[in-house]
């Protein structure tokens, strides 16, 4: 557990908390920007759509300047341009295009993250250290939350959104830091030896094909999850426990998030003892069938829902670190920020949509006016992206660990301080 791994963790806890610090403030703001709910929903849906794109080309980038450059200069841009949010972001027009900026600097702070990872830690301790820094991501969105919740009523959502600023500043001392002695490293075709293997090669292969479908499948449910969990859960629980409702809040996002940490680091050592395979397989099928059950337990009592909760946040973030670890092995290095690009597309595509359907099973099958009561159909829906995912991992080869050869590849590496 080296100290520059640890340090791009911090970083990781730092972006995450500005990734869902405006979905913590969101109970306040509807109130004091006078916004409807569609309003509010569209900032974040914004935020969802320029973050991907960012994913797509800081991801494409990496291959082609190297995952360092493209990491810390992503890591600056965020910090500005959460500063100012922060500092201008007054309405609903306002945070639109401002947390919609947000969105496009913070995606350079994951898939080069992933990739730097790749490049520095060895195959055998790849899922652990995946893990880690996706632990870092649940922590910091846990944080955002109760942050939100702990200091808005007292200091105001501006002061409240300053503090973030200054943890992403600190996020980005973290990132020089983990990485001041880590060279730039570009993965360039050799033409003095074997022909390079193509981007084809790559794109077309069983791993890499599967891989990609599993991701997809697996941000449909997890994303679909993050979604509409909490609102199921507030709903079930504000009858049966008398908290106020910022408490409840906290909690639930806790259940759902502090689970997480624990599982993607849990997860990613697993597969570095037993496989990524069977990893892959258990992880979605625990998923799958919490979806299945989940909806259904809005009477089941609070301690009950609660662990509910805990083991469904557990499960569906757990295979996220080992998709990527077994994607890094599976693929040419020269092509890995591509096949990325191609899988985050994807993936939040996927994810995208998945509350919208949830939405819609949830009004077929709760006609009239008031809080929906029945919830099971709309998780099953989640379920289905579950059970192909656990299907993807199951066709697999058993030798899941794949760490391809490639000839007529060299690595271009920079100086360190560049």
């Amino acid at each position: 557990m080296s100290a520059s791994l640890l340090l791009l963790t911090v970083s990781r806890f730092s972006a995450s908390m500005a990734m869902m610090i405006y979905a913590g403030s969101l109970p306040f703001l509807l109130d004091e920007w006078r916004m409807s709910g569609a309003e509010a929903g569209a900032i974040q849906s914004v935020f969802n759509i320029t973050y991907a794109v960012s994913l797509l080309v800081t991801s494409w980038l990496s291959d082609h300047l190297g995952a360092k450059r493209v990491f810390l200069a992503s890591n600056a841009c965020s910090v500005f341009a959460f500063l100012a949010f922060a500092l201008a972001a007054h309405s609903h027009e306002s945070a639109l295009i401002l947390y919609g900026l947000v969105g496009l600097s913070l995606g350079g702070s994951y898939t080069p993250a992933l990739m730097l990872v790749a490049e520095q830690v060895p195959p055998h301790a790849r899922g652990r250290a995946m893990g880690l820094i996706l632990a870092g991501s649940s922590l910091g969105y846990c944080a955002a939350i109760a942050l939100a919740a702990a200091s808005i009523p007292k200091i105001g959502y501006q002061s409240t959104w300053l503090i973030v600023a200054s943890v992403l500043a600190a996020g980005l001392a973290a990132s020089i830091a983990a990485l001041s002695r880590e060279p730039n490293r570009i993965h360039r075709r050799d033409a003095s030896v074997a022909p390079a293997p193509k981007f084809s090669d790559s794109l077309l292969s069983r791993q890499s094909i599967l891989l990609t479908a599993g991701y997809t499948a697996h941000c449909w449910e997890l994303l679909g999850m993050w979604a509409w969990a909490p609102a199921f859960l507030t709903i079930a629980l504000t009858t049966q426990i008398g908290w106020p409702a910022v408490t409840l809040g906290v909690v639930v996002a806790c259940v759902l998030h502090l689970s997480g940490a624990v599982s993607t680091l849990l997860s990613g050592s697993l597969s570095d003892r037993i496989g990524r395979r069977s990893v892959l397989v258990g992880m979605a099928l625990a998923g799958a069938a919490l979806s299945f059950v989940f909806g259904w337990g809005a009477s089941w009592g609070p301690a009950v829902l609660l662990l509910l909760a805990a083991l469904y946040g557990f499960a569906t973030i757990a295979d996220s670190g080992v998709l990527t670890a077994a994607m890094t092995e599976s693929v040419a290095p020269r092509h890995l920020g591509s096949m990325l690009a191609l899988r985050s597309i994807l993936g939040f595509g996927a994810g995208a949509v998945a509350p919208l359907v949830f939405g819609l099973v949830l009004d077929l099958t709760n006609p009239g006016q008031g809080a929906p009561q029945n919830w099971g159909w709309a998780f099953a829906v989640l379920g289905v992206g579950g059970a192909l995912a656990t299907l993807f991992a199951l066709l697999l080869p058993k030798a899941d660990t794949i760490v391809l050869k490639h000839p007529g590849l060299r690595q271009s590496v920079d100086d360190p301080s560049r």
